[in-house]
């Protein structure tokens, strides 16, 4: 459950508390007056002004700290929301990478359950529902990233290959729905929206050649034509791109969870 308080409730805590008030002060004057009247006594109205003038200083007084903490507590709420999700994010990492990725599903949506306002970044959810085999909701989630994320072709040809693998769209409704990224700042990543836009093979063959710039571009270029093989019905090419992806420099030494996503393709096909 979050324990998150929203802007618009601390603002009806407030309003509360306001008319709270102001039924008290209303009341304790109303009585004041009847037993003055009762007792003759004469009221002096700029004594009686000066007094009024006292109430609503001290009341806004009063207003002012209560908001005033209720957004202190907002404030920290939110920062133990942030930081619990973090670490559920950080746990559904080291399920996946073990090759549970039902594990690192539940841990993500556990994250997303803690603080919704991480739902639109877990990109790292997606790859697992792929490999899951829940590729609409693959899809769902690739999608909300690129919203937030409008530069990054990955989250686009992920989305296309969750899309082109659901039984009820295939390859030709993927390409039609393709997310246009904005321009990521890995060339290499140019040659592999194009493979995936255009289909063909001379688009396979420009990303071979841009994997001969350096150790990263040879591993993401393996990778995406490993992935570009699967969809399309291409075991044994995916197979073999896969492992060459796999075997590189770059997947044994670099860290990056990409390379952990070759891994687990590889284990989750039982290539490995």
């Amino acid at each position: 459950m979050r324990a998150r308080v929203g802007a618009n409730e601390a603002r009806a805590s407030v309003e509360r508390a306001s008319g709270a008030s102001r039924c008290v002060v209303i009341h304790t004057a109303q009585r004041r007056r009847h037993s003055m009247a009762r007792a003759g006594v004469a009221r002096a109205p700029r004594a009686c002004a000066t007094r009024d003038a006292r109430r609503r200083t001290k009341r806004r007084d009063v207003l002012g700290g209560v908001a005033a903490a209720i957004t202190a507590t907002c404030a920290r709420a939110e920062r133990a929301n942030a930081s619990v999700a973090s670490e559920k994010i950080k746990r559904g990492e080291r399920e996946f990478v073990r090759g549970d990725v039902r594990g690192a599903i539940d841990a993500f949506d556990d994250a997303i359950a803690s603080d919704e306002r991480f739902s639109a970044y877990v990109w790292q959810r997606g790859l697992a529902l792929y490999y899951a085999g829940a590729y609409e909701e693959a899809a769902k989630q690739f999608r909300l990233d690129v919203a937030q994320n409008p530069n990054d072709t990955e989250e686009s040809v992920w989305c296309f290959a969750s899309e082109a693998m659901d039984p009820a769209k295939g390859v030709a409704y993927a390409r039609e729905n393709m997310l246009i990224t904005g321009r990521d700042s890995r060339p290499v990543m140019s040659s592999v929206f194009a493979l995936f836009a255009e289909g063909s093979e001379e688009a396979a063959t420009r990303l071979r050649e841009a994997g001969r710039s350096n150790a990263s571009d040879e591993f993401y270029s393996a990778l995406y034509l490993g992935l570009f093989y699967e969809i399309n019905g291409d075991e044994e090419s995916a197979r073999r791109e896969i492992e060459r992806a796999n075997r590189t420099a770059y997947a044994r030494l670099s860290g990056d969870y990409m390379t952990d996503v070759a891994r687990v393709h590889a284990k989750t096909r039982s290539w490995s």
